[in-house]
């Protein structure tokens, strides 16, 4: 007896044990994540988890009356959480022949008529029956989705560019390289791809570029994961086959390191071509505006001689009427060709840069009564008026009077040439916060309009005036001080030509000058 009862006594602690074990596996259950089932041997269920009644949101009454695996079955297909299918009865059996089974069955997923995505795990339990584990993987397979889309769009991207470009990993392995890559290096996708990691890409490439030091360079910028390693870095090289190649590295921010080659051997081409042509252009300016300035004093020696000729010949009392004008018109036509002269040179020293100005505090009426007083005469002389304004209290400007009077001087003539008799020229400075802003306008004929973009351009042929540098000498004479020249015109009713001076000149001052007090 005594025996008897040591045996019930042992096999009750060992139902016990077995109890608590039975109830902390299941309690460890309870926390999981995933949906669990478990059905005994009586195909009849056993237990379910609490992510399991959520899942497919079940009455837990109805759970724990342990209905059947089948029951079960047919309850989930009611409420459409079961995958649809044609052959339902025999879909139906195939679920229900894993019992018995030796081993687990492969994973299997669900796609519900609700749109989730489950992932079943079915396997033999221990104690007989199956246990069946299902996992929301709707969520996963989005991302994946997702992310296999966006590694699509970064391939299709990278396939469109022209240089060779291939991403590797923080762990050295190549993720991504699109067709010129390939290219490039005369290497098929496929044998990039079978190569793995940076040593064996590189190995493929070297027969290409055989430069260790740019692979053990580049290598460090790939492998090292020292942050201050890993900082962009570009450079130059030659392949095998004489192409001249740049190279690039770019971290990216998830550890990953991008490697860009491009074939520059005709950009470098380019380059040289283009050096060598600037250079044969600055020879072949230098050349003409020596020539220029030579010929240019070259002529100024016989003409000197011809106005002074003709002076004389106009001052002989015995010399006849006509003989005299004839004079006077080889004496003006002289000086008009020696002033053509003067601006030819003008322009060839502004354009060498060699022209300074000598600045000074220049009164801008001073500057406008100069300039009228020297067309004045002329002006009258066709029966048009001349007009001069200029408002009280305006400021002098830092400037150079004799190059801004030379601009002036070639405005109104320009403009004396243009007015008939009844016209009007009229000369007028006003003020704004930065500028002076001095305006040559007169009642002429105006400028047509297709020409009014080329009116400052030099040697181009105009109504007004003949061809000639006179306005481009203007222009450049304006923008020497920093300021700019514009036109306003309107065919048939004049033209206005505005000269915009800052308060200060941006040129380089000669030797000091007196300022005015």
């Amino acid at each position: 007896m005594l025996a008897f009862a040591l045996d019930m006594t042992e096999a009750e602690e060992t139902r016990d044990t077995l109890r608590r074990h039975v109830e902390a596996h299941d309690e460890t259950l309870n926390h999981l994540a995933d949906a669990v089932a478990i059905f005994g041997p009586s195909k009849r269920l056993a237990f379910h988890n609490t992510a399991f009644q959520t899942l497919f949101n079940i009455d837990p009454a109805w759970l724990d009356e342990r209905p059947t695996h089948a029951e079960l079955l047919d309850r989930l297909r009611q409420r459409r959480l079961l995958p649809e299918v044609i052959d339902y009865a025999g879909w139906k059996a195939n679920e229900l022949d894993f019992y018995g089974a030796a081993e687990a069955a492969p994973d299997d997923s669900w796609s519900l008529p609700d749109g989730r995505t489950l992932r079943v795990v079915r396997q033999p339990h221990p104690l007989g029956g199956v246990l069946l584990l299902f996992s929301d993987i709707t969520d996963e397979l989005k991302l994946r989705s997702r992310f296999n889309a966006q590694i699509q769009v970064q391939k299709a991207t990278l396939d469109k560019l022209n240089d060779a470009v291939a991403v590797f990993g923080s762990d050295g392995r190549i993720r991504l390289h699109n067709e010129a890559f390939d290219t490039f290096w005369g290497v098929s996708g496929e044998a990039l791809d079978a190569a793995g990691d940076f040593d064996a890409v590189a190995a493929l490439c070297q027969s290409t570029m055989p430069d260790p030091a740019l692979w053990l360079g580049l290598k460090a910028r790939v492998a090292d994961p020292d942050p201050e390693s890993r900082v962009p870095i570009s450079g130059e090289g030659r392949t095998a086959d004489g192409r001249i190649a740049s190279w690039q590295t770019r971290p990216l921010p998830d550890g990953a390191t991008l490697v860009a080659f491009s074939d520059i051997t005709a950009r470098r081409g380019l380059e040289q071509a283009l050096a060598a042509k600037a250079q044969a252009l600055e020879e072949s300016t230098a050349l003409k505006r020596e020539f220029v300035g030579s010929v240019s004093y070259e002529l100024r020696t016989p003409l000197t001689t011809i106005v002074g000729y003709s002076e004389l010949l106009e001052t002989q009392a015995d010399l006849p009427e006509r003989s005299r004008q004839h004079a006077g018109a080889i004496r003006v036509a002289a000086s008009q060709l020696a002033g053509s002269i003067d601006d030819v040179l003008d322009m060839a020293q502004i354009d060498a840069g060699e022209m300074e100005l000598t600045l000074g505090d220049v009164r801008v009426s001073d500057l406008l009564e100069e300039a009228a007083a020297t067309v004045r005469e002329r002006i009258e002389g066709r029966g048009a008026v001349l007009t001069v304004t200029c408002p009280t209290g305006l400021k002098p400007i830092r400037a150079d009077a004799q190059r801004v009077g030379q601009a002036l001087e070639y405005l109104l003539d320009n403009a004396a040439r243009a007015v008939s008799e009844g016209g009007a020229v009229t000369l007028t400075a006003e003020a704004a916060p930065s500028e002076v802003r001095i305006r040559v306008e007169d009642t002429g004929r105006g400028i047509p309009y297709h020409l009014q973009a080329h009116v400052f351009d030099r040697f181009v042929k105009r109504e007004r005036g003949g061809p000639g540098v006179g306005l481009a000498l203007v222009k450049a004479l304006v923008e020497l001080h920093g300021g700019w020249a514009e036109v306003e015109s309107e065919p048939g009713k004049g033209a206005a030509f505005i000269l915009h001076l800052p308060l200060e000149a941006a040129g380089v001052a000669a030797p000091p000058e007196l300022r005015l007090g």
